[in-house]
């Protein structure tokens, strides 16, 4: 990407600055620069939409080495907010890494998923402070975290709550798109919101069904708060890599599914003006 245009662009969206940084891995790589954000808040999204749209004029392109790293401040998280949310991805991964379409390059090595060993762990342990879920997740206590642990590649990295002092998404394909890009953001606020309102999480896995993955991803996102139309794109981008249908579990019943009797029940409602499927 050319980086002056982008500076520019980037210290006059909003008075809000944005840098375009070079690192050892994109040198490694010969890809010109990744775009790094301030520290937003939530009413910072409109913002940071702008800035994506400011890339895109600017000419500034993506590929399949890009990816989107999501940062939330790990602050208000203790031991037992951050079992809650290795569990809640833990039991809803299958639908999470469907939905977010991840390359299997990327699952293999960057973004891996939770571990059975990490999930045992803090269920044998039950962890109530960060001391005692840094000795989990390390295996000992890490005192002096490195930049690049091995234990970063995972899509929920915690090694950054000893490193940076956040929690790391690191599921995310790149895109160009500020709607998508508004909906990843919203939902990693989501899950981090229910980890830490939430007295505890269940760790049972669930199962993929194609048949019922996208009613059982919307129901997860409902339950996740993203309800109502702030949340209606987040939910259209979320749900728009699953199959089956979102309305229906089991599938959308077909029209010779429907018995006669409830037709005519149907139609002499609607005839007579009233809400379907009330007897008049």
């Amino acid at each position: 990407m050319p980086h002056e245009p982008l500076a520019q662009t980037f210290n006059t969206c909003n008075k809000i600055r944005y840098k375009a940084e070079m690192t050892s891995t994109l040198l490694l790589l010969r890809m010109r620069a990744e775009v790094v954000s301030p520290v937003l808040g939530y009413d910072d999204i409109p913002q940071l939409q702008e800035a994506v749209r400011a890339i895109r004029r600017a000419g500034g392109k993506i590929n399949s080495q890009c990816g989107i790293h999501i940062h939330i401040d790990a602050a208000p998280f203790d031991g037992r907010h951050l079992g809650n949310l290795a569990k809640i991805i833990y039991k809803q991964e299958p639908l999470i890494l469907h939905a977010l379409g991840i390359s299997r390059d990327r699952l293999n090595r960057y973004t891996r998923p939770v571990s059975d060993e990490l999930i045992q762990r803090i269920e044998q342990h039950r962890p109530r402070t960060k001391d005692k879920l840094n000795r989990i997740w390390y295996g000992y206590h890490n005192r002096q975290p490195q930049h690049y642990d091995s234990s970063r590649y995972h899509g929920v990295n915690l090694h950054n709550v000893w490193y940076r002092g956040t929690v790391e998404f690191r599921w995310f394909e790149a895109t160009l798109h500020a709607g998508r890009i508004k909906a990843y953001l919203q939902f990693c606020l989501a899950v981090a919101a229910k980890a830490l309102n939430g007295r505890a999480a269940s760790s049972r896995k669930r199962d993929f069904d194609p048949q019922s993955a996208k009613y059982d991803f919307r129901v997860f996102l409902l339950h996740l708060g993203l309800i109502g139309d702030e949340f209606k794109t987040a939910r259209k981008h979320l749900m728009a890599n699953m199959p089956g249908d979102a309305a229906f579990k089991n599938g959308r019943p077909k029209p010779e599914d429907v018995l006669p009797d409830e037709t005519e029940t149907t139609n002499l409602t609607n005839e007579a003006g009233q809400v379907p499927g009330l007897t008049v």
